[in-house]
């Protein structure tokens, strides 16, 4: 049996670059939850750490967008550019438990997210905000920001509110219940390390 392959970190770098959007990341899916994150959005760059550290990934984060404009696009482009460092860091998927879940409250509010690293993009979004804003962010951009990843990281995932009144605590339930439901899915299954979790053969 050959497992070396779960002895080097599955770690990418993305350099993004629009008329938009200038964006640069290293993504390390298997580090400890460490991060630096500046997206030039407050609240964003708060529930990114929030994911980072209850996924136990690594990142480091520059975003310098046209936020003179509004902060769309570089939250949308942040997700894209996300999914496609983990993409890439995923590898051929050899050995992933593939499928995650996890349901994290935060006082009134409780979110469910489940994720199936299918190859396969799709995102079901039933997170409805009861405000427009959290601070100077739109709460439609955080819908956009997933649209992004899930397409870029050609994952499954759908996530689901099941009660809350506070924008702030349904978007940080939301983060933190993706980051468990990421890293579950992206651990490696120790009965089934040197197979593809799927009966095609490939993800």
């Amino acid at each position: 049996m050959d497992y070396d392959f779960m002895t080097q970190p599955r770690q990418s770098s993305i350099h993004r670059r629009t008329s938009e959007t200038d964006i640069q990341l290293i993504l390390n899916i298997d580090g400890s939850g460490r991060s630096e994150i500046n997206t030039g959005i407050g609240f964003f760059d708060h529930m990114l750490t929030a994911l980072t550290k209850h996924s136990l990934f690594d990142l480091n984060l520059i975003v310098k967008g046209d936020l003179h404009i509004d902060d769309h696009h570089s939250v949308e482009d942040t997700g894209i550019a996300l999914g496609q460092a983990f993409r890439q860091a995923i590898g051929d998927k050899k050995g992933i438990s593939r499928f995650g879940q996890a349901s994290v409250p935060l006082d009134e509010a409780l979110s469910e997210v489940i994720i199936d690293i299918s190859g396969r993009p799709y995102l079901a979004w039933n997170i409805p905000f009861p405000t427009q804003k959290i601070g100077r962010m739109d709460t439609e951009l955080f819908e956009e920001f997933f649209r992004g990843f899930v397409m870029s990281s050609h994952i499954n995932l759908h996530a689901i509110l099941h009660a809350g009144r506070n924008s702030h605590h349904i978007a940080e339930a939301t983060f933190k219940a993706t980051a468990r439901a990421l890293r579950s899915a992206s651990e490696f299954d120790m009965r089934a390390l040197n197979n593809i979790p799927s009966t095609k053969g490939v993800l």
